[in-house]
């Protein structure tokens, strides 16, 4: 139901309503005043005078007071809740399943669907049903059924993906799941709302599976950035929002995108304003040296992966120098090849000519430090320019030349391939009957994807003789064969040649949008020249093609840029697709040839789906939660009953005496406060939905796990903590409550003294504000202890684990403290029991622990490190939640390697020692109490 609902705790209580009416009128009749009677006796005899006395009756005001008061008792009493938890969907005996959209667009309003997912999981355990959580991105994965407490640690360990993951693949384990189920499941779909990933065809499927479908949606606008025009003078960007279902065309939506370099510095701000349209444009009006910079676009406070649009060296505008043989033609200009070029060129670069008096244009354009040098029919190239332009070419620039009729009558070595003299011309000696047309780009083409045209035809060419090699060095050719254009590696740089003229002259290409493409796909090989020439080199183009360029630096949900995640893989050269889930948006290849990949493409759009006639229960996504109005009601019952009391004083006519009235005064005002004050703070504390658990946390002292994400890998961490939890009970002073699953980025770790992380390499990193959490729980004096229970797979000196370059990619950046193998004399192997190390499910793996300062010189042990600190790290790879995971009577759950009760009784008692480190510290190890501790042992 739209709206805040309100909802009774115990309903029954509002039939003390209807006595109301009858309250009414008893309190509406009062007795009389008392008469004042001077004291003197005879005169109270004669004064006396027996008569009928009538009641009078309570003032309107007064009498709504006190129905106020009654009213708001009974209200209370009632335990009304506003915004209370959902009724439990579908027919009593089926399970719950929680469908949650997971892709960027959810990420804008993550902590609400996450919170709306909660609720419902509370709904379900309310009537004693299992729930399970599968978000859209995991395809491929077994459902199944969980209690109310692993749903919820199950739930808490999503995080939104970088892309919009196609929900398709996923319907297959929900189709199995709801198969296997007795009854069908109840559905909860939490959708993102947008009409991506076959939106509509989902819901549909899972209306046919399931008892009961409800759609929860949200009315959040969701922007993003699609697509970037850098022009001359400015550089556009395309901003896109999408209205979802559900929701009211918001009024002025403005906003700002924020512009800045490689290294996080902001380079400028652009302001954008929707009006009523779902797109819109923002402009950077900067020079092009500063556009050139902009490596990261991105919305001001909108927290998605599609917020923000990365650029490469494609999206730089390049400085091009224009040069033309030809004679100019003063009542013709438009017709001179520098115009076609320029037209061409003009959308996505900067076009540079001499001045009309340069004596030297070519080496006057190089001064200007262009990237790209165009010669349009220029012959012979000599002297200093012909110097010039080697340099650049050497250097990594590239020069582009266009045939024409003094190029055919020059010689030189500036062009890719040698040259035959003269042309082949429409009806001449070496000539053809009618023009011809261009032949499909072959795949090693940098022009490869390029639609040929029909109309496109040649009239006439330079021809190129027929070398060995001939064949790498073209990249278009005619229907014929013959080299349409030509290029060649110079040392860094390259040399492409046009065999038709820049204007309509020999063809009609010039006037053709494939041009414009041709021409763009050429300035884009500008930012190859910081690379390996070797690797371009002759077949080169081939070589590239056929390479792929491995992840640098990836996006989270959020729009955090990060290390990449395990499944992320390399694209291959000239991709230029959007992200998926094997190539999440970010940065590909080498610092110096960075190549990005963004989670929109330029033509891109955002639409709201539509769910219109599938016939499921549409719920709007709220934004908070119960709020329990109880504590409000009886604070109001209390302050109407205080004004009741003054009222009623002053009636009397007590609070006419002074010292009476400012005695009552100051009474009431101590109730009242002894009162209003504990129900502000109920209200308060209401009001900020503090965590029950976290409630329990700071008053019980009990162990907690990471919540991986992978369902086996948590339940294995809790059955872990809760068998040692038992044993610390049974064994020692300490007696801890059951362990809990937490999420480093959302709940508070100061509650707990020791953490267990288990690393699942397959999952996805945590993002940089769970990460900086953990590092300042680690400042702070908490201990981690990060499990990759991989010891069978891990090999010394071998290459890392996937679980151990998973870690460190984890702990990049974190101030992680020298380590080294647990030492035969630490403390920690003595806290509680005398161990030799620390074993679980595996015995090989080593454990790692914060470096001890070293021994001193004379051979003595060495020292603890000052103070009671612990170690903030703990590094192993034995899987010890598995070794101490163990049933009621004691029995391991999980097959040990070698294995045994012994492998089992010394895991435990591991664990035993950890948990008793991280609580006491190096004690252990302190020396002043020595002789005492002694003397009472000999007693």
């Amino acid at each position: 139901m739209p709206g805040l609902p309100l909802a009774f705790t115990f309903p029954f209580v509002l039939a003390a309503l209807a006595g109301l009416p009858l309250l009414y009128f008893l309190l509406r009749i009062t007795p009389p005043r008392p008469a004042l009677v001077p004291f003197p006796p005879l005169r109270l005899i004669l004064g006396l005078r027996p008569r009928n006395e009538t009641a009078s009756r309570t003032p309107w005001w007064l009498l709504l007071l006190r129905l106020a008061i009654a009213a708001s008792l009974i209200f209370a009493m009632a335990g009304p809740v506003l915004n209370p938890l959902p009724a439990a969907t579908g027919c009593e005996g089926s399970s719950l399943l929680i469908v949650l959209d997971d892709g960027w667009p959810a990420a804008p309003g993550w902590e609400r669907r996450i919170a709306a997912a909660a609720r419902q999981i509370e709904a379900a355990e309310r009537n004693s049903r299992l729930a399970a959580v599968v978000p859209t991105s995991e395809a491929g994965r077994d459902i199944v059924p969980l209690d109310a407490a692993t749903a919820q640690d199950r739930l808490r360990a999503l995080k939104p993906v970088p892309f919009v993951p196609d929900r398709l693949p996923v319907f297959s384990a929900i189709e199995k799941y709801a198969t296997a189920q007795q009854k069908k499941p109840a559905i909860v779909w939490i959708a993102d709302g947008l009409d991506r990933g076959h939106a509509r065809e989902f819901a549909g499927k899972l209306a046919a599976v399931s008892g009961e479908l409800t759609v929860v949606t949200d009315s959040t606008t969701v922007r993003a950035l699609a697509g970037v025009q850098n022009q001359t003078g400015r550089l556009d960007v395309r901003v896109l929002r999408a209205v979802l279902s559900g929701s009211k065309l918001p009024g002025p939506d403005r906003g700002v995108v924020r512009a800045l370099d490689r290294k996080g510095l902001q380079l400028g701000e652009a302001l954008f304003d929707f009006g009523a349209a779902n797109e819109t444009q923002a402009s950077f009006e900067m020079p092009v040296e500063l556009r050139n910079e902009i490596a990261r676009l991105e919305i001001a406070r909108e927290h998605s992966a599609a917020a923000v649009f990365l650029l490469d060296e494609r999206w730089r505008r390049r400085r091009i120098g224009l040069v033309s043989g030809e004679t100019s033609d003063i009542a013709q200009p438009l017709l001179a090849p520098s115009y076609y070029l320029t037209k061409a060129l003009s959308p996505f670069a900067d076009i540079r000519e001499a001045r009309p008096a340069a004596t030297d244009p070519i080496r006057s354009l190089l001064d200007d430090h262009v990237a790209i040098m165009i010669l349009a029919d220029v012959g012979m190239v000599a002297g200093q320019a012909h110097d010039g332009l080697a340099r650049f070419v050497e250097d990594g620039g590239i020069l582009v030349r266009f045939a024409g009729s003094h190029l055919a009558a020059a010689s030189g070595d500036l062009v890719p391939v040698r040259l035959r003299r003269g042309g082949r011309v429409l009806g001449g000696a070496m000539s053809w009957d009618t023009p011809k047309k261009l032949a499909p780009f072959d795949r090693e083409s940098p022009f490869f994807g390029l639609a040929v045209l029909d109309e496109v035809t040649v009239s006439r060419q330079v021809l190129a003789e027929p070398d060995p090699g001939l064949s790498a060095k073209t990249w278009a050719r005619l229907s014929d064969g013959t080299p349409l254009v030509t290029a060649a590696r110079q040392g860094k740089g390259l040399i492409v040649l046009f065999h038709v003229t820049a204007d309509t002259t020999w063809s009609n290409l010039p006037i053709s949008g494939l041009f414009v493409e041709m021409l763009r796909k050429i300035v884009a090989q500008s930012g190859e020249a910081a690379k390996d020439a070797d690797a371009q080199a002759g077949a080169g183009t081939k070589a590239l093609e056929a390479a792929t360029f491995a992840p640098s630096r990836s996006l989270d949900g959020f729009g955090v840029l990060g290390p990449p995640p395990p499944n992320a893989t390399p694209i291959p050269a000239g991709f230029e697709g959007i992200a998926e889930p094997e190539h999440p948006p970010g940065f590909y290849g080498p610092p110096d040839g960075l190549i990005a990949v963004n989670a929109l493409g330029p033509k891109d759009t955002l639409e709201a789906a539509d769910y219109s006639g599938l016939g499921f229960i549409d719920e709007p996504l709220r934004d908070n939660g119960p709020v329990d109005l109880k504590p409000w009601l009886i604070a109001a019952a209390f302050l109407l009953f205080a004004a009741d009391t003054l009222a009623s004083l002053w009636l009397s006519g007590s609070l006419r005496k002074p010292a009476r009235g400012a005695l009552a005064c100051l009474v009431l005002f101590a109730v009242g406060s002894a009162i209003l004050i504990p129900a502000r703070v109920a209200a308060e504390s209401a009001a900020a939905s503090v965590s029950p658990r976290d409630i329990g946390a700071a008053l019980t002292t009990r162990l907690a796990f990471v919540a991986s994400g992978d369902a086996r890998v948590d339940e294995v961490s809790r059955q872990g903590l809760k068998s040692l939890s038992r044993v610390l009970a049974r064994r020692t002073s300490l007696t801890p409550g059951d362990p809990v699953g937490i999420d480093p980025a959302r709940d508070e770790l100061g509650f707990y003294p020791l953490l267990y992380w288990p690393i699942v390499a397959s999952e996805p990193q945590p993002p940089h504000a769970a990460i900086a959490k953990a590092a300042l729980f680690m400042r702070q004096g908490g201990t981690i202890i990060f499990d990759t229970h991989d010891a069978l797979a891990s090999r010394p000196g071998g290459p890392p684990t996937p679980e151990a370059k998973w870690l460190r990619a984890l702990l990049d950046g974190v101030d992680v403290p020298e380590l080294e193998p647990v030492p035969a004399d630490h403390v920690v192997t003595k806290t509680f029991y005398l161990i030799d190390g620390f074993v679980g499910r595996y015995t090989t793996g080593a454990t790692w622990i914060e470096a001890l300062p070293p021994a001193p010189t004379d051979g003595g042990p060495r020292p603890a490190r000052a103070g009671d600190s612990v170690s903030p790290i703990i590094i192993t790879a034995n899987d010890l939640a598995a070794g101490w995971a163990s049933d009621a009577d004691g029995d391991s759950l999980y097959s040990l390697v070698p294995g045994g009760e012994r492998q089992h009784e010394l895991a435990l008692r591991g664990g035993v020692n950890l948990v008793m480190y991280t609580l006491t510290g190096n004690y252990k190890s302190d020396q002043v109490h020595v002789r005492d501790l002694l003397e009472r042992l000999a007693h």
